[in-house]
């Protein structure tokens, strides 16, 4: 990677009180000299007026200056705090080209700060999760993750890793002492204790992915059985038009909503049925894509008329793997009670968008399919984390049945800890190719 001098605005687009351009390379007390004509104290925030190349003002603001290595990219870091004009910045930003500097890749402040040790890949992702945030609950797990958690958690399973692979190593440097010696050291009780703490480690996990992607759900359905009362209901306003007119939805409407921090991404979709209309076709159309790209679909009946053979054909053209839930909405209408039962292709919710019965038992189905479980303790984590993490124990459970067998093959028990150790130090970086991380910072937004 290039190194040099980066810069970028690190402030949000648009207008703000304060904006701050960001700094980083070596030796970069001449680079701020010239741009104020001070030499900043270190981690002291300076008055000074930033200055054209024929001594103009370009703003007037705080200069801070962090020397090498105690700073977030390990390098030497300036950060200029301007007023937040979109003019203001960009001239200031100019300067700052002219000055030497290049504008910084996406991700470019995190991956120097990665690349100089001071921290690693699963922190660095934390960053852009926690900007990325979309619920409280996800902005505390990415702070954990953040703060070293999670990397923590995989560093202790490593140990475990690295002093069980030495006992094995021990014993085929010493073949005599054979499979007796690693039951004296109980290493086989260590490497149940080590699955156990991985499938452990891999809940958390899997829990903090959830907070950071959530589930997406689509309302699907003929038109007029009240879907878009039931994203208002379950939005908590009025985001789509409801009227007695079939086909009133034409495209998809999107919101976002939260059930205990878990993001719901909510799609109402067009009314599935065969029509004339162009309009409404393309809609539909754009419907089923929903559908094939969701998590999971509630398929709309009216309670008063039950599942018809339009519904059955809806159902029928569903993808088989996809999670589904049929409600019977309108149920103060067919005078029926709120209830939750099972039925041939799933699950079945009774309920009443528009008089809000139900509701809950909607929402609770929703947290049971996520396989969301009351956690304090969750980090943010993303899929790459969860892949690795599975390899991890696979590769355990293949040690463990190798040594469990008739024949114990000793060689094959340490490759299978080897990789298991490999894959563990993909998620913190320690094993991951320059490819892989290209595609991780890119990610990322400019200023990070």
């Amino acid at each position: 990677m290039n190194k040099g001098t980066i810069a970028a605005i690190a402030t949000a687009p648009g207008r703000g009180g304060v904006g701050v351009i960001r700094i980083s390379g070596s030796n970069l007390l001449p680079f701020a000299f010239a741009l104020t004509g001070k030499t900043p104290r270190p981690r002291y925030a300076t008055l000074a007026d930033f200055k054209t190349a024929d001594g103009g003002t370009i703003d007037t603001g705080l200069l801070l200056y962090f020397p090498n290595p105690h700073s977030f990219t390990g390098e030497d870091v300036l950060e200029l705090q301007g007023h937040g004009g979109p003019v203001v910045m960009q001239m200031l930003l100019a300067r700052c080209l002219d000055l030497g500097a290049r504008l910084a890749e996406p991700g470019e402040f995190s991956r120097r700060a990665f690349l100089n040790g001071k921290m690693d890949l699963a922190q660095a992702e934390a960053v852009a999760d926690l900007i990325d945030a979309a619920t409280a609950s996800a902005a505390r797990s990415a702070v954990r993750s953040l703060q070293g958690e999670f990397s923590r958690a995989i560093g202790e399973l490593n140990e475990e890793l690295i002093n069980l692979r030495m006992l094995v190593e021990a014993t085929l440097d010493f073949p005599e002492e054979d499979i007796d010696f690693l039951k004296a050291a109980d290493a086989f009780g260590r490497l149940e204790r080590l699955q156990l703490k991985l499938a452990e480690i891999f809940d958390r996990a899997g829990q903090g992915k959830l907070l950071q992607s959530g589930l997406h759900v689509v309302l699907a359905g003929q038109p007029n059985v009240g879907k878009s009362s039931l994203l208002n209901r379950l939005a908590g306003d009025d985001l789509a038009i409801v009227t007695p007119i079939a086909g009133t939805t034409r495209d998809a409407l999107r919101s976002t909503i939260q059930i205990e921090g878990i993001p719901l991404h909510i799609i109402d979709t067009a009314g599935l049925r065969e029509t004339d209309d162009e309009v409404e076709r393309i809609g539909i159309e754009r419907s089923w894509k929903e559908i094939e790209r969701s998590d999971v679909v509630l398929l709309l009946v009216d309670a008063r008329t039950g599942v018809s053979d339009a519904d059955r054909e809806i159902l029928d053209r569903l993808p088989k793997a996809l999670q589904r839930i049929t409600l019977y909405n309108k149920i103060d209408l067919a005078q029926r009670e709120a209830e939750r039962h099972d039925e041939p292709n799933g699950v079945a919710i009774s309920l009443s968008a528009k008089a809000n019965r139900g509701i809950d038992l909607l929402r609770q189905e929703l947290l049971r399919i996520a396989g969301w479980h009351q956690a304090e303790d969750v980090f943010i984590a993303r899929e790459r984390h969860l892949r690795a993490l599975a390899t991890a124990q696979e590769h355990v459970a293949a040690a463990r049945s190798v040594v469990e067998g008739v024949l114990p093959a000793l060689e094959l028990f340490a490759e299978e800890l080897r990789l298991a150790q490999h894959a563990l130090g993909e998620i913190t970086g320690e094993f991951t190719a320059d490819d892989l991380l290209g595609v991780i910072f890119s990610r990322f937004c400019i200023g990070k």
